[in-house]
C-alpha cells in the first residue's frame, strides 16, 4: 500500500472576480471549494494512474467533514486521524491580480499525534509513505523524523518532498526519492549551479548523504535523475503552461507509484516527469488521458560526463 501523509489539510477557496477593490465592497464572478494539501494531490494522482492508495492526515471540525467526503466523492480512500479543532481554510483570490490567505492551521494535542502515529506501526516492507506539504506550528520540527524512524524500523519506503535543513535531517534514514529543483539544490548547498555537471555533482552528495534516487527539476529545460551508477536526463514535452500549482506533487505521484510497481527507476522517473508536465498543462491536476497523452514525449537519456 501507499500511504500520503497531508498534515495541515485545508479547503482552498477560490474566488474570482474581475477587480479587488479594497476598502470596498467587493461581488465575486465566480466561486468554488476543493480539498487541499499536497499529500492530498499525490493521492488525486496515484489514483488517476489506477494505483490503490490511502490518504492519511488529520481532520476537524465541519470543514473536515467537508475535505473528507470531497474526497470520498473522489473515490479516494482515506483514513485521517479527528481532531478537535477545525481544519483550516486557505482564501486563493483571483482578480487583476492573484492573492491568497492561507490559513496557519489548527490546534494538534499529543494525544491526538499519538493516535495517529499509532497507524504507522502496522506498516509492512510493502509499504511506502509519502510525506507532503508544512506542518501546522503546534507540531514539533522533528515530527515527520519521528514517524519515519518508525517507517524504517517497519522496513517500509518513505518519500518526503521538502526543502532546507528539514530535507537533510531525514537523508540518514534513506529515503527512496527527493525532488529538489535546480535551485532548491544549489541553496541546500549554498552554491551556484551553473551547468548539468554542477547539478549532477550536488545531486550525487545527496546520494552520499543517504538518499537513493534523486530527482532535480529545471522547469523549461525538463530533468535530471541521478542514481548510483547512472544520470538519466530528458528534455521538457511540448505544451502551454497553464497551472504550476501541483505540478511537483504530480512528478512525486508519477515516481513514487510507478517505482513500487515496477521497481524499474528509469520507467518511474518517465511516469513522474508526465505527471508532473501534464498538470502543468492542465487547468486542475492532471486526469490519465492527459498523461497518456504526455507520456510518449518523454524521451529519456543516459547523461554522459
Amino acid at each position: 500500500m501507499i500511504y500520503t501523509v497531508t498534515v495541515n489539510t485545508a479547503i482552498d477557496y477560490i474566488v474570482q472576480l474581475k477587480e479587488l477593490t479594497l476598502g470596498e465592497v467587493n461581488r465575486m464572478d465566480y466561486d468554488n471549494k476543493m480539498p487541499g494539501g499536497k499529500g492530498i494531490n499525490v493521492s488525486r494522482i496515484l489514483k488517476e494512474l489506477g494505483l490503490d492508495n490511502t490518504a492519511l492526515g488529520f481532520l476537524g471540525g465541519f470543514t473536515g467533514e467537508f475535505v473528507d467526503d470531497s474526497l470520498q466523492e473522489l473515490g479516494l480512500r482515506t483514513n485521517f486521524t479527528r481532531i478537535a479543532a477545525d481544519t483550516r481554510i486557505n482564501v486563493k483570490i483571483k482578480a487583476q491580480t492573484e492573492t491568497e490567505i492561507n490559513g496557519q492551521g489548527p490546534q494538534i494535542t499529543a494525544a491526538e499525534v499519538a493516535a495517529f502515529s499509532q497507524q504507522f506501526e502496522q506498516l509492512t516492507p510493502a509499504d511506502t509513505v509519502i510525506f507532503a506539504g508544512s506542518l501546522v506550528p503546534s507540531l514539533s520540527t522533528d515530527f515527520y523524523l519521528d514517524l519515519i524512524k518508525i517507517i524504517r524500523s517497519k522496513g517500509a519506503q518513505f518519500v518526503i518532498d521538502t526543502t532546507g535543513e528539514s530535507l537533510l535531517k531525514t537523508l540518514p534514514e534513506q529515503p527512496l526519492v527527493v525532488k529538489p529543483n535546480n535551485h532548491e539544490l544549489a541553496d541546500l548547498f549554498g552554491v551556484e549551479l551553473n551547468s548539468i555537471a554542477d547539478i549532477v555533482k550536488y545531486a550525487r552528495k545527496l546520494l552520499e548523504l543517504g538518499a537513493q534516487h534523486v530527482l532535480v527539476s529545471m522547469a523549461a529545460d525538463g530533468g535530471l535523475m541521478v542514481t548510483q551508477d547512472k544520470v538519466y536526463r530528458s528534455k521538457a514535452p511540448k505544451g502551454t503552461v497553464i497551472n504550476s500549482v501541483g505540478a511537483g506533487d504530480s512528478m512525486i505521484a508519477g515516481f513514487t507509484g510507478t517505482f513500487a510497481r515496477t521497481k524499474d527507476p528509469q520507467e518511474a522517473f518517465k511516469y513522474g516527469l508526465a505527471c508532473g508536465s501534464a498538470t502543468t498543462f492542465s487547468e486542475d491536476l492532471a486526469i490519465r488521458e492527459k498523461i497518456a497523452e504526455i507520456l510518449p514525449q518523454i524521451k529519456i537519456t543516459e547523461w554522459e560526463e
